[in-house]
C-alpha cells in the first residue's frame, strides 16, 4: 500500500484515477538462490504496515508458520507522510535493525531515485540495508514454499500443491474484484467509475457466499493462502470500505454468511492478533486527504462482535490440516489493546 498509483502524496488520492502498479522489485528469495537471495534465518527483516491489507497477508503467513525467529519485523506507522512509510513507533523514529526513519531508504539503496511508490510489504537485507522485494503477490507464496526448512513443526500447507490451480483461481477473482476492487471504488474519480467497481466488489462477494455457506474454507478442508487474502480485505471492511470508500450496499455484518466466516478467521490463532483496528482506521481516514479532507476518524464501528461464536465448525473443516495452531503471540509483536476488540 502506497501512492504507487502515481498521486502526488497524500492530498492526489481520489484526484486521479486509480491504477495499482506491479511491483518494481520482483526479485525472489527461494531454498535454492537463483536470484541471489537465498533463504537463510536471520538475514531478512519484513517491513509492514498493520493499517495495509497487503500487508497483513505476510503478517498472518509469518504468525502460520511460524517464521518470527527466521524472519524479523519492522511495524511502520499507519499515518504516513508523503515520503511514505516512517518509523516513529520506535525510540528516536528509527527502525532499530535497519536503523532507517523512512522505508524509502531502503529502497534507495537498492535503485537510487527510483520513480515510483514506496510499498508495504517490503522484505530488506539486514546486511546491507537494501530492500529485496515489495512483491506482495509472491511474497507470502514464498514463505509458504520456499522457506520450508524454517519453518515451525506443525506448520500448515498454505498452498498445497495438489490444490494450486483452484486456490490461483479463486484468488484472482477475489483480487480483481474485491482486494483490488474497494480501491478502485474507494479512489474512483467520477461516478461511472465507482459504481462499476462497486458493482464488482459486491457481484463477486454474492459469489463467494453460497460456496462458503456450504464449506468451512474456500479451497479445501484448510485454511489456504485463498483464504489469508480474502480475509485481510473483509476484516477491514465494514471499518473502512464501507464508509470511506462508498462500498456501502450493504455490512459485512449484514451477510450472515460472510460474517461468520471472517469471525471464525478472526479467533483462528495467527489471524486476529495480527489486526491492529486503530492503526487501520487512523491510516485510511487521516492520510487519504484527497477523499476525507477533515482527516476525521469516525468512532465506529463496535468491535464487540468479533468474538461471538461463529458456528462454523459444523460444517467441519481442519483449520491447520495436519499440524497445529501456532503458539501465543510474543509480547513485543501483541496488538495494543485499543487496536482490538
Amino acid at each position: 500500500m502506497s501512492g504507487d498509483d502515481g498521486t502526488p502524496g497524500n492530498s492526489g488520492y481520489g484526484k486521479k484515477a486509480f491504477k495499482r502498479s506491479r511491483s518494481h522489485f520482483a526479485d525472489r528469495i527461494t531454498a535454492d538462490g537463483r536470484d541471489g537471495w537465498p533463504v537463510e534465518a536471520g538475514r531478512y527483516r519484513l517491513v509492514v504496515s498493520r493499517a495495509c491489507p497487503w500487508a497483513s497477508r505476510a503478517l498472518v503467513s509469518r504468525r502460520l508458520l511460524g517464521l518470527e525467529d527466521a524472519l524479523s519485523l519492522a511495524v511502520a506507522d499507519p499515518v504516513q507522510d508523503d515520503r511514505s512509510w516512517r518509523f516513529t513507533l520506535d525510540p528516536d523514529g528509527r527502525d532499530p535493525v535497519l536503523g532507517i526513519r523512512y522505508l524509502g531508504e531502503a529502497y534507495d539503496r537498492r535503485e537510487t531515485g527510483y520513480p515510483g511508490g514506496v510499498s508495504v510489504p517490503a522484505v530488506v537485507d539486514v546486511p546491507s540495508g537494501a530492500l529485496v522485494t515489495n512483491d506482495y503477490q509472491q511474497i507470502t507464496l514464498d514463505l509458504a514454499t520456499e522457506w520450508t526448512a524454517l519453518h515451525r513443526p506443525g506448520a500448515p500447507d498454505l498452498y498445497p500443491r495438489a490444490l494450486r490451480d483452484e486456490i490461483d483461481e479463486v484468488m484472482a477473482g477475489v483480487y480483481e474484484d474485491v482486494n483490488n476492487g474497494v480501491y478502485r471504488a474507494g479512489f474512483a474519480t467520477g461516478q461511472e467509475e465507482y459504481e462499476e467497481a462497486c458493482a464488482g466488489v459486491f457481484r463477486r462477494l454474492e459469489q463467494l457466499t453460497p460456496r462458503l455457506e456450504r464449506q468451512r474454507y474456500l479451497v479445501g478442508d484448510t485454511i489456504t493462502e485463498a483464504d489469508i487474502r480474502l480475509f485481510t480485505t473483509l476484516v477491514r471492511f465494514d471499518a473502512v470500505y464501507h464508509g470511506h470508500f462508498k462500498c456501502n450496499r450493504w455490512k459485512l455484518t449484514e451477510n450472515p454468511v460472510l460474517w461468520a466466516y471472517v469471525r471464525d478467521l478472526f479467533q483462528t490463532p495467527g489471524f486476529g492478533d495480527t489486526v491492529d483496528f486503530d492503526h487501520i482506521k487512523r491510516h485510511y481516514y487521516q492520510v487519504h486527504t484527497g477523499i476525507n479532507p477533515t482527516g476525521i476518524v469516525p468512532l465506529g464501528p463496535d468491535l464487540a462482535g468479533w468474538l461471538t461464536p461463529h458456528h462454523r465448525q459444523e460444517l467441519g473443516g481442519r483449520p491447520f490440516g495436519e499440524g497445529t495452531p501456532p503458539e501465543p503471540v510474543r509480547a513485543e509483536e501483541e496488538v495494543p489493546a485499543r487496536g482490538r476488540p
